[in-house]
């Protein structure tokens, strides 16, 4: 689950098939009581349904753990302080960065780092359709170190500049949902 639409697919789900739970939250649901093999059974069907999966494998939900921090840290800079993407995952998730890093690299075949630079590619596409920021302010916006550092990502990772993409006759049609990135 990666946005607020995804989460009351997922809550109605829970609620057709009168599955107590007692917090949902983006990529996770915390149910009172374990599920029944039935139960688990329709579960994993309706998600399947609507596009998502069941994930119970221990290094799976880690790796979501992940992505879902990666997307709020891209979206949401300023709410970590400037600190490091490594350091935030190893905080967050009270594993060391070596271990998250291969763990995620092994099962996503891409670096966390890569992973965390698509994200961000994603989202300016997005602002830069909006067109509400300036591009200076886009940068500032995901702590940039400046217009030309993010043009010049932004050039290598779609092969237009900004300003290219921008101008583009449909330029929503080269992007991708969050669960898309890879």
């Amino acid at each position: 689950m990666v946005c607020n639409r995804c989460k009351m697919a997922v809550e109605n789900i829970f609620k057709e098939l009168h599955i107590p739970y007692h917090d949902l939250q983006l990529g996770v649901v915390t149910l009172d009581h374990s599920l029944q093999p039935e139960q688990r059974k329709k579960v994993k069907e309706n998600l399947h349904a609507i596009g998502f999966e069941l994930i119970d494998d221990k290094n799976t939900r880690l790796i979501e753990k992940i992505k879902l921090l990666i997307i709020d840290y891209t979206r949401y800079p300023y709410n970590y302080l400037n600190k490091n993407l490594s350091d935030i995952l190893s905080d967050h998730l009270h594993v060391e960065y070596s271990s998250l890093s291969a763990l995620f690299s092994s099962v996503a075949s891409i670096s966390i780092e890569k992973y965390a630079i698509f994200q961000k590619i994603e989202y300016i596409k997005e602002l830069l359709i909006y067109d509400e920021l300036s591009l200076a302010e886009i940068a500032e916006k995901l702590n940039y170190s400046s217009t030309a550092y993010l043009s010049n990502q932004f050039k290598k990772n779609t092969g237009l500049t900004p300003t290219q993409f921008k101008n583009l006759n449909n330029p929503t049609a080269l992007r991708q949902t969050l669960d898309q990135v890879h």
